[in-house]
């Protein structure tokens, strides 16, 4: 088997790579955000289960996300996204707990949502009278560590504090970190953050040791609409797939899956998504690359240009001695 091309070094089977003999089968999380209705129960249950700081739950001022961003004490984050459409549409009926479908071909055709930001603190229309209300819609997602088959954190962490599970996810052991901070600009996807209290990074763990016990991570088991979906990695994707067709089925062409493909820039995510516009309206990377790639390259260039110098250098002193 050839070796990817954007792998430092292994092939696309994270276990067995890490070293696990008769690995049971990857697991991993697919979240389908055409279903999340905002609720933060997995939030509360992930803070909750792995006794993660009570932060992250101030109010912003201009949106019902009080989170913001994945951190270091919220390890799963529910962005909330407004897209309004333009005056004298009609609205949309809603798909299984508010993902809204097309209406039929006498809808006219949008140039496509507009991307706002986080929603206000008011319903629409309650400013300007219902006259001017424009349909809109909230995309809700409940995003969390993407659990990389090319996990760039893993080739750069120089006390073995992260490492590779037989499950094949991505585990911060907290206890032997030096809080360098080098897994953190190596994540492509920006997710692993350090607490200022103590400098180590931290970020989900996918419940490695509810997996053990043979449980179900705490956001899945706590979602109400199975948004959230644990299980084997190749399953979910078949799943996910079903999914997508029956979206678009539905009237809903923009449904799309993301980090699902084992040959994208990062080997496939272990969590992976289905969106219902570009990955960028959720601020996350159109198509994301293992950092550490191109690492081989550049050791190699570094070493020639280092012989280059000692090469000019003997010949320097040698030129000048004679």
């Amino acid at each position: 088997m050839l070796p990817d091309p954007n792998s430092l070094y292994g092939p696309l089977d994270p276990a067995p790579d890490a070293g696990y003999e008769n690995a049971p089968p990857r697991m991993g999380f697919f979240t389908d955000t055409s279903v999340c209705i905002g609720c933060k129960a997995c939030e509360v249950a992930c803070k909750e289960w792995n006794g993660v700081p009570e932060s992250g739950l101030d109010l912003l001022g201009m949106s019902y996300d009080n989170t913001g961003a994945l951190t270091a004490n919220s390890w799963r984050h529910v962005a909330f996204i407004e897209q309004p459409r333009p005056a004298g549409h009609r609205a949309a009926p809603a798909d299984v707990l508010g993902a809204p479908v097309d209406a039929g071909p006498d809808r006219p055709v949008d140039a496509g949502p507009q991307f706002l930001g986080m929603p206000g603190a008011q319903p629409p229309g309650r400013g300007t009278g219902v006259e001017e209300r424009t349909d809109f819609r909230w995309l809700m997602m409940s995003d969390v560590c993407k659990h990389c088959t090319h996990a760039a954190c893993l080739d750069v962490c120089p006390t073995g504090s992260l490492f590779r599970t037989e499950f094949g996810t991505v585990v911060v052991q907290e206890d032997i970190c030096n809080g360098c901070g080098y897994c953190i600009s190596a994540c492509p996807y920006g997710v692993i953050d350090q607490r200022k209290d103590d400098g180590r990074a931290w970020k989900c763990t996918l419940c490695y040791d509810r997996l053990g016990a043979g449980m179900t991570p705490a956001c899945a088991q706590a979602c109400p609409t199975e948004s959230i979906q644990y299980g084997p990695l190749e399953e979910l994707r078949e799943r996910a797939a079903a999914r997508v067709e029956t979206l678009h089925d539905r009237g809903v062409p923009e449904a799309r899956l993301y980090g699902h493909d084992p040959n994208d820039g990062v080997g496939g995510d272990g969590a992976f998504f289905l969106l219902l516009d570009e990955p960028e309206v959720y601020g996350l990377p159109p198509d994301p690359v293992v950092t550490t790639r191109d690492l081989p390259k550049m050791w190699k260039r570094a070493g020639l240009a280092a012989l280059a110098m000692a090469a000019a250098a003997v010949a320097a002193f040698v030129g000048g001695s004679s």
